[in-house]
């Protein structure tokens, strides 16, 4: 049967870093003293350096006050029409970018099908008829759409490229990951919210997916849930955006299952019985400091071993479905600790409180 691999992976973010904006001017509105004080200490410690969103941010006096467009108002809520609109004149450009980052001049004829996985935005044609239009895609290219799943969704658009592969190896699998994240920033003065908030970013990755032994080979896919954590993460389609809720109980709810995965490690378990020290490479979603924080102390990990996934929280923020996605360009492209040979895991976790996770080899 064949093996599926990823043999080239094409990154790209919009132009505007907006994180230094966001502490700014989300920082200086709360209302209290004491929380203003929390949310800096915060956001020191997020290690988050860069977050990049097509808002350019305007400053004044020294100030972030807001955004070219006016999007973004202290008294102006924006309708989740509004963000909408933005999101079908932002995100096929997005797109675009991150094909042409991908060596497939010569494939695009080749491509036999499309998969394109977003939670942040909806438009009707999709997304990924959008794409098969501007790429000049053959129309009866097979479309998949894998929506509103969250930070994970791109472990599910590869394990349903993975499926296709496995099935048809001479298929030639377009992978787009798309997040607008800060297109549905809420104005106001939740600490919580502002908290949850100062992770995310926006940015696209595509990825060829073929049965061509060079790159990442996909060996096997699986998934699993935390009892009794269903509202530890939501994200629910509010009148003025998408509403999201992190729990602060996330990371040490993951640390728990994950020590807990490490110490029973049968065939059953997300790591199959594969011990630990076999990974040679990690791929693990930049979810946040402390979610990376959780994954080293409950798989007993070196600080050296989520060096990708800590370097692309630091440059790009929390992208949701996309980061995992960007890790692995990472990694891919010489830019992290990729070792020949060696096997790798990934993992990503989102509403639930689910895992999904990968195996997988890196061709020398």
């Amino acid at each position: 049967m064949a093996r599926a691999h990823i043999n080239a992976i094409g990154a790209a973010t919009p132009p505007h870093d907006v994180h230094a904006a966001f502490c700014d001017f989300f920082g200086h509105a709360l209302p209290d003293p004491k929380a203003r004080g929390l949310f800096a200490r915060m956001a020191k410690r997020s290690g988050i350096d860069h977050r990049y969103s097509y808002f350019a941010p305007v400053w004044r006096g020294g100030r972030a006050v807001g955004d070219e467009d006016g999007f973004y108002l202290p008294g102006l809520p924006r309708s989740t029409a509004e963000r909408m609109q933005k999101f079908e004149t932002f995100a096929p450009t997005l797109a675009a970018e991150a094909i042409s980052a991908l060596p497939i001049e010569d494939e695009r004829e080749r491509i036999t099908h499309l998969v394109v996985a977003s939670c942040t935005g909806f438009v009707a044609p999709g997304l990924d008829q959008l794409i098969v239009a501007a790429l000049g895609l053959n129309p009866g290219v097979e479309r998949t759409v894998v929506g509103f799943m969250g930070c994970y969704a791109a472990v599910s658009a590869l394990r349903l490229a993975h499926h296709f592969v496995r099935s048809e190896p001479e298929a030639r699998v377009l992978v787009v990951n798309l997040e607008l994240c800060t297109l549905h920033f809420q104005l106001g003065g939740d600490l919580q919210q502002i908290l949850s908030m100062l992770l995310f970013a926006d940015g696209c990755t595509a990825a060829l997916v073929t049965a061509d032994e060079r790159g990442i080979a996909l060996v096997d896919f699986r998934a699993g849930a935390i009892a009794d954590t269903a509202d530890a993460i939501t994200w629910r389609i509010g009148d003025q955006g998408f509403d999201m809720h992190l729990s602060g109980e996330v990371p040490w709810r993951i640390a728990r299952a994950l020590a807990a995965e490490r110490e029973r490690n049968d065939r059953s378990g997300l790591l199959r019985g594969t011990p630990v020290d076999d990974i040679g490479v990690w791929a693990v979603h930049a979810g946040g400091r402390t979610i990376l924080d959780a994954v080293e102390t409950g798989f007993d990990l070196a600080p050296s071993a989520l060096a990708a996934s800590r370097g692309v929280l630091r440059d790009f923020g929390n992208m949701s479905s996309a980061t995992l996605m960007f890790i692995l360009h990472r990694l891919l492209h010489g830019l992290g600790p990729l070792v020949p040979a060696a096997n790798g895991f990934a993992v990503a976790f989102g509403p639930g409180l689910a895992a999904e996770t990968f195996r997988f080899e890196v061709l020398g």
